[in-house]
């Protein structure tokens, strides 16, 4: 049995996320300790006590849920379970930094500072209302591809995130992505609806964005990962600090490749996935995607315990 550690992305986020892991360890509250000394705030408060809203402003909702994450694989290891139980780590969009850190290739401090500038960066490339993202339901990445094409009319539209067989985002400007929708419907789709999202993540809109992050990851230390990095915009494992870099710049205006990615995984013998930190969106998705392979969400201290035979 190979087993992956995923990593989720924007959406996750509740309020309270996290606490009882702090409650339970002293390692998983250290994590929240180090990154609220890293953002010079105690974000730990908002995430446990805070305002939804607030939360889910990106420059907050990025950091929070790398730092749940964190806390869970904190919890995992005081538990005793070693890294060398894992093929492979993995994340959806902003999961990915949460995946090198618990693989040992980013400190959680440089983690935390990169994705509060990441969510600045993204909230700031676009004004509020000029762009938008929308689910596709019931079609695939190639016919979302011809729709969002036929959208654009001029304007940016296109295929974000790759999330499942039957589930693709788009992103663009949202006259563009509100043709989108109505398209999807006339062309089969079962469901098209615009998101709950500040910005238009993952398409050609946010180049401001990646300039920023390109500058940003300039300046810190990456070092190679413990266990391979199978990376969103690639699909499959890397493990070079250069290229992993590379591709974190890339990812923000490059589309998420989650369907080819955990496809990529089980078609290495991954047959174990554990989504490590917040809700369980990622878990649903892998079993659309590797209908074999068993998922497990781990975000409480139960979960924790279970995991491990406990």
């Amino acid at each position: 049995m190979t087993r992956a550690l995923v990593f989720p992305g924007q959406g996750a986020q509740t309020i309270g996320m996290g606490k009882a892991l702090a409650e339970t360890w002293p390692e998983a509250r250290a994590v929240f300790d180090e990154v609220d000394a890293a953002l010079g705030e105690k974000l730990s408060s908002l995430i446990w006590e805070g305002e939804a809203e607030d939360l889910t402003l990106t420059a907050n909702a990025q950091p929070a849920l790398m730092a749940t994450s964190l806390a869970a694989m904190a919890a995992l290891l005081a538990e005793g379970f070693t890294l060398d139980q894992a093929g492979f780590v993995a994340g959806h969009s902003l999961g990915e930094y949460s995946a090198l850190c618990a693989a040992g290739a980013l400190s959680l401090s440089d983690t935390a500072r990169l994705l509060r500038l990441r969510g600045q960066a993204m909230q700031q490339a676009v004004p509020v209302g000029e762009g938008a993202m929308a689910a596709v339901l019931g079609l695939d990445v190639a016919a979302v591809e011809a729709l969002a094409a036929d959208a654009a009319q001029g304007e940016v539209c296109e295929a974000a995130n790759d999330n499942d067989p039957a589930q693709v985002v788009v992103s663009g400007a949202r006259a563009a992505v509100e043709r989108a929708v109505d398209l999807a419907k006339e062309r089969g789709a079962k469901r098209a609806l615009l998101l709950p999202v500040s910005a238009p993540f993952h398409c050609a809109l946010m180049q401001p964005a990646a300039e920023a992050m390109q500058a940003a990851l300039a300046e810190v230390e990456i070092s190679a990962p413990a266990v391979p990095l199978v990376a969103n915009v690639k699909a499959e494992a890397v493990t070079d600090p250069d290229e992993i870099r590379a591709l974190l710049v890339a990812q923000v205006t490059g589309r998420v490749r989650w369907r080819e990615s955990v496809a990529w995984m089980a078609a290495q013998g991954v047959t174990e996935f554990w989504e490590v930190g917040a809700g369980k969106a990622l878990s649903g998705m892998i079993r659309r995607i590797a209908r074999e392979a068993e998922t497990r969400a781990i975000g409480t201290p139960e979960d924790v315990r279970a995991a491990l035979g406990q």
